[in-house]
This record gives C-alpha cells, structure tokens and sequence, in this order.
C-alpha cells in the first residue's frame, strides 16, 4: 500500500508519533526509557521482560495478550454503527483502507498500554498528534468512525479488567479519545 503513498503522506506517517516519553527518564532511568523508545520505535508491544517493574504491568499485558479480540471487537463496533463505510463510496473503502483502520486500532491499543504500564497519562505527543491530523486530512480519514471505533476499544478493554483495574486505565484511553475528538472540531470548524 505504501508504494501508492504521495511523499507528502510518506512524510506525515514517518512524523505522526503519538507517543513521547519526554520528561520520564527523571522516573524510570534512561535505560528504561531507551528500552521503552525501542519497542514504539518498532511498533511492538511492550515484552513481558519490558513490563517488568512497571507499576501498570499486569495490565498492560492483558490488554496486550487481548489485543487480537479487542481490535475485533471495535472494528465490530465501527461496522455496526457505519454498515456502508466499507461499501463503496464509504470511508473506509477500497479494503485498503479499511485495512489501514484496523491496522490504526492496534497501534492506537499498543500507545495506550505504553502510558498505562508507567502509569504515566502523559504517554502523548501533541507534535505528533499534529501531524497524525494533518495526515488524517490528506487521506480524508473517517474520524467519527474512528473515534467510535476507539471508544469501543476503551469499552471492549474496560470489559477485561477488573473494576477497579478499568477506573485506573479509563484516563488513558480518554486522552487518545479527547485527541482524536479535537481533530473532529478542528475539520468541522474548516468546513
């Protein structure tokens, strides 16, 4: 799919980071910071070995080891509440794209758990959030499908958890929620 990309997108995907670990080093070390940076920097979930230590570990994993079920269950959602959007002339189509949603869901899940192993709400970047907004623009992404589907990964993930465990990690999923709803007003305001 990359291969169709125009280098303006190819640049946004490369600079729409959302996750920062600035400021954490005083915390954990830096270390455990470069070790945290290593697994965003490949797209990976934290390793067991990663969690270890981390105040928020038991339940990063779980989210983590559930990661397949929960990303079904809010592409589930967004199919529910937008039946046409893989259809054509829906949001989400050719598969591609509904693809690259999908693909979106998990790595939105994998940031999460970053904040939530720390422990720290402040697991975003508001520069690469910037830029996931402008990207999201350019390829005309579905954003109330997005911010539905992300809702849902909060509510699937909240299911798996203890009462007390999902009070404790409801904040982090709606700091991504808050920032995805911001690019709503911001396209809304545009139009």
């Amino acid at each position: 799919m990359t291969a169709s990309l125009s280098p303006e997108v190819k640049a946004l995907i490369a600079k729409a980071r959302i996750v920062s670990f600035a400021g954490w080093s005083e915390q954990y070390g830096a270390a455990r910071v470069a070790q945290l940076q290593a697994a965003d920097d490949s797209q990976q979930y934290l390793s067991d070995e990663a969690l270890q230590g981390l105040p928020g570990a038991a339940i990063a994993k779980t989210l983590r080891d559930r990661a397949a079920d929960l990303v079904d269950q809010a592409r589930a959602e967004v199919l529910a509440q937008f039946p046409q959007i893989t259809e054509p002339g829906g949001g989400l189509y050719p598969p591609l794209r509904a693809e690259a949603c999908w693909r979106d869901f998990w790595q939105f899940l994998r940031c999460v758990t970053y904040g939530i192993a720390a422990q720290r709400q402040d697991y975003t970047s508001a520069t690469g959030l910037a830029y996931m907004e402008q990207l999201y623009q350019v390829l005309q992404v579905p954003l109330d499908a997005m911010v539905c589907g992300i809702k849902a990964l909060k509510a699937a993930s909240l299911q798996t958890l203890t009462a007390e465990q999902a009070a404790k990690t409801a904040p982090y999923f709606d700091r991504l929620i808050h920032a995805l709803e911001q690019f709503q007003t911001a396209a809304a305001g545009s139009s």
